[in-house]
């Protein structure tokens, strides 16, 4: 049963790429994980998502041994595999090839901590990782790519910084669950798209201070969070 409901709030997260448009055609992929049991869930490779049910979602171990689904899995699973194996905190991740986002991306930008949009979802710029090199494209391409996401974070909190853009490639997304996964991907692609703005109107603007992105930040995040209703 709990393999049931991972399966089901996969298959929604994938639906709210689309729903967000942050997806085209059968671009993307959503997974989450059951960490008590060690299994990941995510969607298959190239089916439409509107033909998606919940019983299409491929399960893996995280060796990457199928054992749950009739499909291939998304052949991206390789680079989740590697986020859930290096960041314990996580319970899923989203890829995209949203538009603003991808286009930080391609041009091997971070995303400057512009304002305070920005501070209240990410405690600093947005972390580009390095270009991989041809042996890395050229062997274990999936897998090099979450390692050079591993490496970036180096030093990184990944839970403060929920997304990482992959040069000359496209966002990755994480959260606790898959829907937060994917509710950060939103949000990474709506400052993409606010920093791009910003930049072209004023390319020598140096961002809030730390002052500032502290502020918002741990108003929302921490111990000592204010934000909402609480519990």
């Amino acid at each position: 049963m709990m393999l049931d409901a991972l399966k089901s709030e996969v298959l929604e997260a994938n639906l709210e790429l689309v729903r967000r448009g942050l997806v085209l055609s059968t671009f993307g992929n959503a997974s989450g994980i059951d960490r008590e049991q060690g299994l990941v869930a995510i969607k298959p490779s190239g089916v439409p998502y509107s033909d998606l049910t919940a019983d299409d979602m491929v399960v893996s171990d995280l060796d990457g041994k199928v054992v749950g689904g009739k499909l291939k899995p998304s052949s991206d699973l390789d680079t989740h595999l590697e986020l859930y194996r290096a960041f314990a905190e996580i319970g899923g991740v989203v890829h995209t090839h949203s538009e603003f986002a991808t286009a930080w991306a391609q041009a091997g930008r971070e995303i400057p901590a512009y304002g305070t949009t920005h501070a209240d979802y990410f405690h600093g710029p947005v972390p580009v990782t390095a270009e991989l090199g041809d042996d890395e494209v050229g062997n274990d391409y999936v897998l090099n790519t979450g390692k050079a996401i591993v490496r970036r974070f180096e030093g990184l909190d990944p839970v403060a910084l929920p997304g990482v853009l992959v040069a000359g490639h496209a966002p990755f997304a994480w959260g606790k669950s898959a829907m937060e996964a994917a509710y950060h991907a939103v949000v990474l692609e709506s400052i993409a798209r606010m920093a791009y703005y910003t930049a072209t109107l004023n390319p020598d603007c140096r961002g809030i201070s730390q002052a500032l992105l502290d502020r918002h930040h741990f108003r929302k995040h921490g111990v000592k969070a204010t934000y909402g209703q609480g519990s």
